[in-house]
């Protein structure tokens, strides 16, 4: 893909702007470890729900989204539009209690919940295992998609690729450890609005085409099954690998539905919320924001992004019948090659640059927090050896700083092992089967202790050996059983283990104000009961009923009839209605 002067000239302006932004926030990023982190919690909620979506929109993802349309046309994305109800579960249930625990990173709030060593051992394995092992996964996962698109896409060299990225990756490291949180929220936001510009624009001029023929074109050159919304449910034995429409078992259907999105643990989709999702939550100003920035999060994150993508997706299936669905992937970028005049080839470019951008500075400055708080402040160099508090804080930041730059580092080793890395990324989410349940009801039942959610980490292991190695089971019964198993164990551990101190439990009671099994601690005195659980319940069905209905309109009044977009955008207004009421009753949105 040749650049004309124009497509440097923005691709410059571009990655400036990104040095400016650490620039300028770099004073505000080093007064603490909350500011660094946490953006100060000052974060409107618009500007760390932009961060949230930005973060997920890697630079790889249109392209899988174009090889699943190639197969199963729209109905495929259900391998990832399942999983709503889960993060909707975040949004209503959990966005106010990680912004009211006042921690500053999900891993603090393991010793703000459990006591004693075991909490303290949870804690400190879990900064090693997320900030190093996982996070190095993950950004060694980005570069090399990002590598993969240099190189074959814009017909890169391979080795001149891998040294691209690096340089992509160290002007991400150099905004990101000068202006902390608040700088990545903010290059995110712009970034954010560049690629979703700049992917509408590459699904306008792929309508355009005579081959294609605009909406109706489209429509009438493929098969219509093609724009089927919905997998069709059968009685087979495994799920659908023809092409067609996305075709699942039963068996497979009620796992999606009803048992994965809470019973599994996998990056920035953690039940409860995780990852850089709660350090968005609590970074936002009060818990009003926190909740309203998760919510717009899941509103964009399925209903916005995915339609551009799915659209050139489409478009290219009737601009290249001859490409093998093998690299059916490819057409998203070879409708950039091929039919975008100067200019906006630059555009696009940057387009994919802010997605790769976006997602490493988040994973390097979430990576960073784990292993500055929850492992060297906590374990190393504690508060109390500093002769006054702005000087721990003054080298806690610069920690922080330097162990960011070690993270960059860190992924060039992991890169360049990424075919191996890649199998044990699918190892380590196929093994987090059945600890999701544990990090949802450790907000809402005071039983659960440190060993529950120790042996709930570790359990799985043991139920994917049996299920996969033992009785060679596919999916979906491998994972009903290995959550089954690792269900059972953490129950029996909890119940042959003390509780927590009564103290303790109270303290984080009165801290956190959760609803649930925690009536023994409730003071009735105190006039702050929490919301009922069977209101919140309403209000997540509510919500996750109209983002699809929502996603669905959108869908309708781009490839179906007229009145199946009002049919649905009929629905969606009414289940709208009814969840801000009941929203109001919950006090969702109050301060």
């Amino acid at each position: 893909m040749a650049f004309e002067f124009i497509d440097w000239t923005i691709i410059g302006v571009y990655l400036a702007f990104t040095l400016y932004i650490g620039f300028r926030y770099r004073g505000q990023a080093g007064g603490d470890l909350t500011s660094f982190f946490l953006g100060g919690r000052k974060l409107p909620w618009f500007i760390a729900g932009i961060s949230m979506v930005a973060t997920t929109f890697a630079a790889d993802t249109p392209l899988w989204v174009t090889e699943v349309v190639a197969q199963h046309g729209i109905s495929g994305n259900w391998l990832w539009w399942n999983m709503l109800a889960g993060g909707m579960l975040t949004t209503l249930f959990f966005s106010r209690l990680w912004r009211r625990a006042g921690v500053i990173t999900e891993l603090e709030f393991i010793e703000l919940r459990y006591s004693g060593k075991p909490a303290a051992v949870l804690r400190g394995f879990k900064s090693v295992y997320m900030g190093i092992f996982l996070n190095g996964i993950i950004i060694g996962w980005v570069n090399a998609a990002l590598m993969t698109i240099l190189h074959v896409f814009f017909d890169i060299p391979e080795q001149d690729a891998f040294w691209y990225t690096g340089l992509a990756m160290l002007l991400v490291a150099l905004y990101s450890t000068l202006a902390g949180l608040i700088g990545v929220a903010l290059t995110d936001a712009v970034q954010f609005v560049i690629a979703m510009v700049g992917c509408i624009i590459l699904a306008y001029v792929a309508l355009d085409q005579p081959e294609v023929g605009g909406l109706s074109g489209l429509t009438e050159k493929l098969p219509a099954w093609r724009f089927d919304f919905f997998p069709h449910i059968t009685s087979g034995a495994s799920l659908s690998e023809n092409i067609g429409t996305f075709s699942i078992t039963i068996g497979a259907f009620l796992t999606f539905t009803c048992v994965q999105w809470w019973a599994s643990w996998y990056p920035g989709a953690e039940p409860g919320g995780g990852g850089y999702i709660s350090q968005r939550m609590m970074s936002a100003k009060n818990e009003k924001h926190a909740v309203l920035a998760t919510l717009f999060f899941q509103v964009a994150h399925y209903c916005l992004r995915p339609w551009p993508w799915i659209i050139v997706g489409l478009c290219a299936l009737v601009l290249y019948p001859e490409l093998p669905l093998a690299d059916s992937g490819k057409g998203f970028v070879f409708v950039m090659r091929d039919y975008l005049p100067a200019g906006l080839k630059g555009l696009l470019f940057v387009a994919f640059l802010s997605a790769y951008m976006s997602t490493i500075s988040t994973q390097l400055n979430w990576g960073a927090s784990y292993l500055t708080n929850d492992l060297y402040k906590r374990f190393i160099r504690k508060e109390d050896t500093f002769s006054t508090g702005e000087e721990g804080n003054r080298h806690y930041v610069s920690v922080a700083r330097i162990i960011t730059l070690g993270l960059v580092l860190l992924s060039f080793g992991v890169t360049s092992m990424i075919d191996s890395i890649d199998q044990a990324a699918r190892f380590l989410i196929e093994c987090g089967a059945g600890l999701g349940l544990v990090l949802i009801l450790r907000w809402y039942w005071w039983r659960i202790n440190a060993w529950s959610e120790v042996v709930a980490t570790v359990a799985p292991l043991g139920g994917w050996l049996i299920a996969n190695k033992g009785l060679h089971l596919d999916f979906p019964e491998s994972f009903l059983l290995t959550v089954g198993f690792s269900t059972i164990c953490w129950i029996v551990t909890t119940f042959l283990t003390a509780p927590d101190k009564q103290e303790h439990l109270q303290q984080f009671y009165d801290r956190v104000r959760p609803g649930g099994a925690w009536k023994r601690f409730h003071n009735s005195d105190s006039g702050d009961r929490p919301v009922r659980i069977g209101l919140l319940l309403a209000c997540w069905l509510t919500a996750t009923l109209f983002t699809y209905l929502l996603l669905f309109t959108m869908g309708a009044l781009l490839f179906k009839p007229l009145t199946d977009a009002c049919g649905y955008a009929l629905i969606m207004v009414g289940l709208l209605l009814v969840f801000l009421w009941l929203a109001k009753k919950a006090r969702l949105f109050s301060d």
